[in-house]
């Protein structure tokens, strides 16, 4: 009963839409203006620098505290891992915006962090030097995932962890579709923030 208790507040954490909430406290509406998209790059496009950041951070926040969380219960196993996974997929299936949510980067590196220090860390520089490389959030953001996946099994051999990364790379691939499919027409936006 508490490991079920411990993955509902997983997903419920992750459902908190701090980019809409930023973005709100902006006047702006972010599922209507630029991608549409429920996180930190659409907020920082339409609202400004200092916005995306702080969305972004809200929602690695949220990512760590789901994880820590189930680690209070558990310390190591199943139960940290599938919350980490959880708490991804309440990012991007808010219950209370409908369902419709963000694509789980910031809210993922939160997550893996405590369970995965080396992993995450490694997939955040590949994060950075991909969006350094391409200007483009979304191939930063799938070679990050890609990379999260690839060391946890390579660190940790076939274990929860590496489970769970796994499906969350997945996922975050899911939800790129729109991008991937505009990287393919060569019509996707390359990132510009407002100041």
């Amino acid at each position: 009963m508490l490991r079920a208790s411990v993955l509902v507040g997983a997903y419920l954490l992750g459902s908190i839409p701090f980019s809409y909430i930023v973005a709100r406290r902006r006047g702006v509406d972010v599922r209507r203006v630029g991608s549409g998209n429920v996180g930190a790059t659409n907020v920082m496009r339409s609202v400004g620098r200092g916005a995306g950041l702080l969305a972004f951070v809200l929602d690695f926040l949220k990512g760590s505290a789901a994880t820590l969380l189930a680690m209070s219960v558990e310390r190591r196993g199943v139960l940290p891992a599938l919350a980490a996974a959880t708490v991804v997929l309440g990012h991007m299936y808010p219950v209370w915006l409908r369902f419709r949510g963000g694509k789980g980067v910031a809210t993922g590196a939160g997550a893996f962090l405590p369970i995965a220090p080396l992993p995450t860390a490694a997939a955040l520089a590949a994060f950075g030097l991909a969006l350094a490389t391409t200007r483009y959030v979304s191939v930063g953001s799938l070679v990050g995932c890609a990379t999260l996946a690839g060391l946890a099994f390579v660190l940790d051999g076939p274990s929860a962890v590496a489970f769970a990364a796994t499906a969350t790379a997945l996922l975050v691939l899911w939800k790129h579709r729109p991008n991937l499919a505009r990287l393919a027409q060569g019509t996707e936006s390359r990132l510009r923030a407002r100041p």
